[in-house]
């Protein structure tokens, strides 16, 4: 079983920028496909971005330009760099894993999935 954390959530301004982790614990491997997704209230779970064991990347149109996924391998962790962020960017961010390392956009994809860090961005 896998069990992922989030971490770097908070309130910031609009313009401004947050760096969001997620570690992964319990049995992990180098394979599984990582992706944030974002949850505002009332909406459904969003796609946000996603990186395979290969380190090929896929973004939503909404954050492309100004979020990047990364990973690092050794320390069972992805992050997500939040740049220019906008109020429509208020939401609760989920780091998800899937077994299968392909590049994947559904949330139906993924297997594992964190318990979110809250992201609040101010007009």
């Amino acid at each position: 079983q896998v069990q992922l954390g989030e971490s770097g959530g908070g309130f910031v301004q609009a313009g401004g920028s947050l760096r969001l982790s997620c570690t992964a614990s319990g049995r992990t491997f180098r394979s599984y496909a990582m992706g944030w997704f974002r949850q505002a209230p009332g909406n459904e779970r969003e796609f946000v971005a996603t990186i395979n064991w290969s380190l090929t990347t896929y973004y939503a149109d909404s954050v492309k330009g100004r979020f990047t996924i990364s990973r690092d391998s050794a320390k069972n962790t992805v992050y997500l760099q939040m740049n220019s962020l906008k109020p429509d960017d208020t939401a609760v961010y989920y780091c998800a894993a899937a077994i299968h390392g392909g590049i994947y956009n559904r949330p139906n994809d993924y297997d594992y999935w964190g318990q979110g860090t809250q992201v609040t961005v101010s007009s």
